[in-house]
């Protein structure tokens, strides 16, 4: 069952960095599955492409809010 957003979220930005890797790391298997015809749930790779850019943007997310807080602190 795939989480959602806010469960990212709620994560620290090593752990999310961690939920990233093995995102991409699953997207390989189901592309190496895919690829031998193995693959049973084509759907997967649509979950999967979904949850990396689900973890990328909340990361992103991130980066912007840190970056205002320290041009806020800074201007």
């Amino acid at each position: 069952m795939a989480k959602k957003a806010q469960d990212y979220r709620q994560l620290d930005d090593a752990r999310l960095d961690h939920e990233i890797n093995e995102a991409y790391r699953a997207l390989f298997t189901l592309r190496f599955q895919h690829a031998s015809r193995q693959l049973e749930n084509y759907r997967a790779l649509r979950e999967a492409r979904r949850t990396i850019a689900r973890l990328r943007t909340i990361k992103r997310e991130r980066q912007l809010a840190a970056l205002a807080k320290q041009e806020k602190a800074h201007g």
